[in-house]
């Protein structure tokens, strides 16, 4: 870890020297492994190799998938039946496929709620946010083309509401959307469009994931207590890290085979639990669904993009303003991705000096009622648009934008932080001793 003074790969026999002067791989793994890392992180800490088996395994299985699939939409539907009943193992590719999506989105939030709360955005790491929202960003698009490939009934009508969604761009919105579609309308021009970028756009993600791991390396990671790890000397650095192998190696293992077999239980006994009954049948475009609805990692997005409807006050100020050219479809398609921006602006508009959430008691209520807020959005994406569900939907949007642009502003002004330890080791110290003496660990140890 750049910066942070520790023992670095020394090639000792010959062989090992030739291949060091000509390719350090061996270094590169070795540095990987041993390096330092803050001691204290828990077991929110486990969600990095949960995400990169989830990369792992959707490409993996993405790929045979692709080997038996076609696109076309007289042949797409019909090719997802012969992979579930003609195919050796194919129920349990597509399966593991399908929830491994879930379970992606999952690792994915609890990630980012976790660096909601230690601050893991803050100086000196806000590129590596950056490019975790980005990542977040390419997921997104990957799952809602993936989710279309199917070409059922919520798959198809799924992609006309979303796809039309970029025709409400002012002037470039429908030139935008027919090259998306291939064609004035969701056909197999779309199909085999979505198709290739669910295909490629995987491998974009692993080269961003690779730039992630790089910038959190150099930064070095953050900890509950969101207290730096000292770097005078490399007595000083080893009193508040621990080598990544064997200590998180090792746990992060144990709990990702506690998650995987949860998840292959659902896998086994409940794989459609999360899906939607509509999408067994066969895309139809002259039977719309009663209820269109994406997948469940889409919903607080999609309740935010339905919120904002053309008697809501923002919507005609803006509509006023801008002469019509931002009316209500477009202001919701601003509002959804708009709330995915004000996550990455995060840096920027958290003006408090302390890093962790640990320390800021105010700051943990508020932080508390957003998480919820997500769930409550989350929730309301699936009911139907209408009331008390439009109104609901509305005060949920406002608590997620008023959260990211005045609540965390106005924090650090008026907020009194509790007083932080000085170093990881006194942290972790306290942490140990108030184990040791019956009064349970904090957030801080390693045992929780």
């Amino acid at each position: 870890m750049a910066g942070i003074p520790h023992d670095h790969y020394e090639p000792k026999s010959s062989g090992e020297k030739w291949l060091h002067r000509r390719l350090p791989i061996v270094s590169l793994i070795y540095d990987t492994l041993m390096i330092p890392t803050p001691k204290n992180l828990n077991w929110m800490w486990i969600w990095g190799i949960v995400l990169t088996f989830c990369l792992v395994l959707q490409i993996a299985t993405g790929v045979v998938l692709a080997m038996h699939y076609t696109p076309n939409v007289d042949m797409a539907f019909a090719s997802i039946e012969h992979i579930m009943r003609d195919v050796n193992g194919g129920a349990m590719l597509r399966y593991v496929h399908m929830n491994g999506a879930s379970l992606f989105f999952i690792a994915v939030y609890a990630h980012i709620f976790r660096g909601l709360y230690y601050g893991s955005y803050k100086e000196p790491r806000e590129v590596t946010w950056i490019i975790g929202i980005l990542i977040f960003v390419l997921m997104m698009g990957t799952a809602f083309m993936g989710y279309v490939l199917p070409w059922g009934q919520m798959s198809f009508w799924g992609a006309t509401v979303i796809t039309g969604l970029f025709g409400a761009i002012p002037f470039v919105g429908e030139p935008i959307q027919t090259l998306l579609l291939g064609g004035p309308a969701v056909d197999n021009a779309t199909l085999n469009r979505f198709f290739s970028l669910h295909y490629l756009l995987p491998f974009l993600i692993v080269g961003l994931v690779a730039v992630h791991i790089w910038a959190f390396h150099t930064t070095g990671n953050n900890n509950p207590t969101g207290v730096e790890v000292r770097r005078a000397s490399k007595e000083e650095a080893e009193k508040d890290t621990v080598p990544f192998w064997p200590y998180y190696v090792l746990k992060d293992l144990f709990a990702l085979a506690v998650i995987l077999a949860i998840f292959f239980a659902i896998v086994g006994f409940m794989p459609n639990y999360l899906g939607h009954p509509d999408n067994y049948i066969e895309a139809n475009p002259l039977s719309t669904p009663a209820h269109i609805v994406p997948e469940w990692y889409f919903l607080p997005f999609y309740a935010i993009l339905r919120a904002f409807t053309s008697d809501v006050w923002v919507v005609i100020i803006a509509e006023f303003v801008t002469g019509g050219i931002i009316d209500a479809k477009f202001f919701g398609v601003l509002a959804m991705f708009g709330a995915i921006a004000v996550m990455a602006l995060a840096p920027w508009l958290d003006t408090s000096s302390v890093r962790s959430g640990r320390y800021r008691p105010m700051f943990k209520w508020w932080f508390w009622i957003l998480v919820a807020d997500f769930f409550f959005l989350m929730w309301l994406g699936a009911m139907p648009a209408e009331e008390p569900y439009a109104t609901f939907s509305l005060i949920g949007s406002a608590y997620w934008f008023g959260y990211f642009l005045v609540i965390l502003p106005l924090m650090g002004v008026i907020e009194k932080p509790l007083e932080q330890p000085e170093t990881i080791e006194a942290a972790f110290a306290a942490d140990k001793a108030k184990a040791n003496g019956g009064a349970g660990a904090t957030d801080a140890t390693p045992a929780e």
